[in-house]
């Protein structure tokens, strides 16, 4: 695809200069407005649309810092100052007020070319920084990997091998798994280990952008282009110029807004909401879901070609219930990084504190566990033995308890019969119902038949 062309306002009264300056920055791709007074400036500023402008200190009418103090000049727009020897203190005025750089008469073409791109990626990343800092979860700690991780970790050594390899865009991730399992912290662990890690990562929860302003936060804006746009913004997407835009909680995101992302990731270029330009977009995507795209899809809530185009390099974090050995290991490391922010030494587990770690199903998973011990820090003195654990039933409060095996119970070393004890469990949940077998199968998840099978002697219903 054609790179798509920027557009520049050049306030110089000097025709020669904005001659020579309008050609060579034709041969770069960036269209050139010309104008020569403030006025005509202003005129130009109000009804078009700019990604850069290079205004010349002093004019016959004035000074083009006059446009900076009364902010004529949208925030979007990359602004160069010119001046001549002797002016520089003008120029640095103009810095203060909100150019992004200077240059000094007489100055090389091509040094020009240099001066706006690099000022436009410092742009970019100074908003990509005010959308991470306004943020929630930034936490910057690393992604365990423990044995029952060991093919995740693989496959990722796989993708970043795949990116250093890669000499054009890189593809999309996707990662799959339930909330709390750490996909943010991964999809960090991924752009930092990449060769992208110097490139602004731009972190979006799509679940906490109101419908009404998520195509204006990704894609960008004009001013006008609806009732409070009283300047251009540039989106998340342009933010993320050289780096990576993490998406969380994709299928948030309105049918019409995926049909735009779709477009955007297969042409790497946008249209801002109210413009009538594409602007290319340099930057990797990382989609992550807590639901099954493809069960999405199939009940019309999801695009499929948003999904065939996401689902080349998938990444499944298993659930922590699903991660057994690697409980105790990962309480430890989340224990020493907690214990650290409360300035705490560091602590070990107690026997009785790991039983409980193991027993527990842990459907908050990882954020869950980090949660617990903190609250184990805070209330058990230091011990962490989780006493909250020890009564907690694993489920919200009201619900039933999955976790009905005390903590503390332990297999005799003689072994028992299975056969016996699933009887007992058989006539405890017939006991508890009154002898209504229905009942007693919902209890226990199994169906009638199998009850009936089991104990012969069930009273009937």
């Amino acid at each position: 695809m054609e790179r798509a062309r920027a557009s520049l306002l050049l306030l110089e009264d000097e025709p020669l200069l904005r001659r020579r300056i309008a050609s060579h920055l034709e041969k770069e791709n960036i269209e050139v407005t010309q104008v020569t007074t403030l006025a005509e400036a202003r005129a130009a500023l109000r009804n078009l649309s700019f990604d850069f402008a290079l205004f010349d200190v002093n004019l016959p009418d004035g000074r083009s810092l006059a446009l900076l103090t009364e902010q004529a000049v949208p925030a979007s727009v990359v602004v160069v100052v010119m001046t001549a020897e002797g002016g520089v203190s003008g120029a640095v005025e103009a810095m203060r007020r909100g150019a992004a750089d200077y240059l000094v008469k007489p100055f090389d073409l091509d040094e020009l070319a240099v001066r706006l791109a690099r000022a436009r990626r410092e742009r970019g990343v100074r908003r990509g920084e005010q959308h991470r800092q306004a943020a929630e979860g930034t936490d910057d700690a690393g992604f365990f990997f423990g044995s029952a991780l060991a093919p995740v970790a693989l496959q990722l050594e796989k993708i970043l091998g795949a990116d250093r390899r890669v000499t054009g865009a890189l593809p999309p991730v996707l990662i799959e798994g339930e909330t709390g399992t750490g996909k943010t912290t991964l999809a960090r662990w991924l752009h930092r280990r990449g060769p992208r890690a110097a490139g602004p990562l731009v972190e979006v929860n799509c679940s906490a952008l109101p419908e009404a302003l998520a195509e204006s936060e990704l894609f960008g804006h004009e001013r006008g282009a609806f009732t409070d746009a009283k300047e251009a913004r540039i989106g998340l997407l342009e933010a993320a110029e050289g780096g990576t835009v993490f998406l969380d909680e994709l299928p948030s995101l309105s049918a019409a807004v995926q049909a735009k992302l779709l477009k955007a990731i297969e042409d790497r270029a946008i249209r801002r909401v109210g413009g009538n330009r594409m602007l290319t977009i340099d930057a990797r995507i990382i989609a992550a879901t807590n639901t099954d795209l493809r069960a999405l899809v199939a009940e019309g809530r999801f695009r499929e070609d948003l999904l065939h185009r996401l689902d080349l390099f998938r990444v499944r974090i298993p659930p922590l219930r699903e991660r057994g050995g690697d409980i105790v290991p990962l309480a430890e490391a989340l224990t020493a990084r907690i214990g650290k922010n409360y300035g705490l030494p560091p602590r070990q587990i107690p026997e009785i504190g790991q039983r409980r770690l193991r027993a527990h199903r842990w459907p908050g998973n990882v954020r869950e566990l980090a949660h617990e011990i903190e609250r184990s820090l805070v209330f058990d003195d230091d011990q962490l033995t989780f006493s909250s654990l020890a009564s907690a039933t694993g489920a919200a409060p009201g619900a039933r308890s999955e976790a009905w095996v005390s903590p503390d119970f332990q297999l005799p070393d003689k072994g028992f019969s299975l056969e016996t004890a699933i009887d007992a469990l058989i006539r405890r949940a017939l006991a508890q119902t009154e002898g209504n077998v229905s009942a007693a199968a919902r209890v226990l998840g199994v169906t009638r038949d199998y009850i009936r099978y089991r104990i012969k002697d069930a009273r009937p219903e």
